[in-house]
């Protein structure tokens, strides 16, 4: 547990560094488009073209995200960092404990994703991530660390804060500490690694801000394209 913990520390103080010297996060102006005409209502001198993702890309990101390869490899690397620290202890070594840490991992996940995506959908939130349009280093990571907890809303793709995007983290650990954890596990634990979970998804944001653009790019061609991000925004 405390190599795990070390690691998260330090992933948390480098995020934490970067946004605290961040540039001014750009915000896109968003000219909002008439769905029956396909014409710009409104027009931006500068800035990005916003346009609602249809239920087919949001159910497609939906399946990616929580059935993709992105959360099976990440659900191995994190068992085989719980078998290293042997947490939880009750679940032993060997192949079997592996798989047991993998499923644990894996359903987590799947209770977390699952969450997010059904709020936002009640909440009519489009919790797709979207590139800053921004230039330097902090500002990027800043508007990447700053976008795991906020949403676009309504026509204009206006951000807000995201209630789904809090809460899904949590509800995925407190699902795994009451459904499959051994008791001695309680609601502590299950923010505490929440809160691991969080950072993850910050860290995911800040892979898809810096991933290569271009459409050859090695990880396409691989077919593992960002689990949870928007196409990139049109210039008007």
């Amino acid at each position: 547990m405390k190599t795990r913990e070390t690691i998260l520390l330090l992933l948390f103080t480098a995020t934490l560094h970067g946004l605290t010297r961040a540039q001014t996060i750009i915000v896109p102006i968003i000219a909002p488009i008439d769905s029956s005409t396909g014409v710009v209502t409104a027009h931006a001198a500068q800035g990005v073209i916003y346009a609602r993702p249809t239920q087919s890309v949001v159910f497609h990101n939906y399946l990616l995200e929580t059935f993709g390869p992105y959360p099976i490899v990440g659900s191995a690397v994190t068992a085989g960092l719980d078998q290293f620290t042997n947490s939880p202890p009750e679940w032993n070594q060997g192949m079997a404990g592996y798989g047991r840490r993998f499923g644990s991992d894996f359903g987590i996940g799947v209770v977390r994703t699952s969450t997010r995506y059904a709020m936002a959908g009640v909440l009519k939130e489009d919790t797709l991530y979207y590139r800053c349009q921004c230039n330097g280093i902090f500002g990027r990571a800043g508007h990447a660390i700053v976008s795991a907890l906020t949403a676009r809303r309504g026509a204009d793709g206006h951000v807000v804060f995201s209630f789904p995007s809090l809460v899904a983290p949590y509800a995925g650990t407190m699902v795994g500490v009451y459904g499959w954890y051994p008791s001695r596990y309680n609601a502590k634990d299950a923010f505490r690694m929440g809160n691991y979970s969080l950072l993850v998804y910050m860290g995911g944001n800040l892979a898809l801000e810096f991933s290569p653009r271009r459409s050859g790019a090695l990880l396409s061609r691989f077919h593992l394209r960002n689990p949870h991000g928007a196409p990139d925004s049109e210039t008007p």
